[in-house]
């Protein structure tokens, strides 16, 4: 079974997440703190795909991603920016996130993406 890592403040916006992986059959991990990022990491195993939202207070996702980036672990796994910024996904593209989904997520849309991001395929979409 495919494993999510969740990395947003917004506790709402992580549980709407979750909820729609479980529904594709895939577990996940919410960290709404992104300050315990570090500890978490020698925790989890097995991860296939990271969705890290962009704002939040302290570190935003683009400190997250170098920090996700510098871990051997999450060098192949793909790490999805997802924000209600969609003004945001060229700057997301250019700091070498491997996908970007705004928010809301599109529950119609979202199996579709998920199934491509998990075969490896970038999925950069703003609706």
């Amino acid at each position: 079974m495919n494993h999510a890592l969740i990395i947003d403040d917004n506790q709402k916006n992580a549980v709407v997440l979750a909820t729609m992986l479980t529904d594709e059959n895939i577990t996940s991990t919410q960290l709404l703190n992104p300050y315990d990022l570090e500890s978490l990491l020698d925790t989890l195993h097995d991860v296939a795909v990271v969705f890290l939202d962009l704002e939040m207070p302290g570190l935003d996702g683009y400190d997250v991603l170098k920090k996700l980036k510098a871990n051997e672990r999450f060098k192949s796994i793909p790490i999805v920016a997802y924000t209600v910024h969609i003004s945001e996904i060229h700057a997301a593209l250019q700091s070498g996130f491997n996908g970007f989904l705004g928010k809301p997520l599109n529950a119609d849309k979202f199996p579709q993406q998920i199934a491509r991001i998990l075969r490896g395929e970038p999925v950069w979409e703003t609706m």
